[in-house]
């Protein structure tokens, strides 16, 4: 029983460190070249894209600032590195097993990359969300499309297998 209670607390860890920056899930399943290949990825890709930048803003409701300063074409890339990174850190540690367990965040990766391109231009109510904001209220979207296409196919694979 506690052996499966360290591979639980494990798998948690190594999906908390990956959400903080990707490439930290890596380094602690001992996949050090993966791990500063993404880490390095990630540090490119948030400079280019200026993303810190565009948190700060956001975070300070100076949202047609952080408009002003994203570098959509660098910073598209960020949801697929970031919501891949998470995976693989997660999946090396052990979880994952299940058929189809990875298609909620290939969605999120997905839509979140979606929220982004229509930042610039999509209000609510009159008011932009922004390039940090957007698209994570699409985060919650993809991770139920990615949850909903697993369970139709999982469906389709259990008929097709017995």
């Amino acid at each position: 029983m506690e052996k499966r209670a360290d591979l639980k607390s494990k798998k948690l860890e190594v999906l908390l460190w990956s959400i903080a920056l990707p490439g930290f899930g890596q380094l602690l399943n001992r996949k050090y070249m993966k791990g500063f290949v993404l880490i390095g990825l990630e540090f490119l890709v948030n400079v280019m894209g200026n993303f810190n930048t565009i948190i700060v803003l956001s975070f300070n409701m100076k949202i047609e600032e952080a408009i002003a300063q994203t570098n959509y074409l660098w910073l598209m890339f960020y949801p697929c590195l970031y919501f891949f990174a998470i995976w693989d850190a997660y999946k090396d540690a052990g979880g994952g097993e299940k058929p189809f367990a990875y298609l909620p965040l290939v969605f999120s990766a997905y839509f979140v990359t979606v929220g982004l391109i229509f930042s610039p231009t999509f209000t609510i109510f009159g008011v932009y969300i922004g390039p940090m904001w957007l698209p994570i209220l699409f985060l919650p979207i993809g991770l139920g499309v990615g949850a909903l296409i697993r369970k139709v196919l999982f469906k389709i694979y259990v008929k097709s297998s017995g």
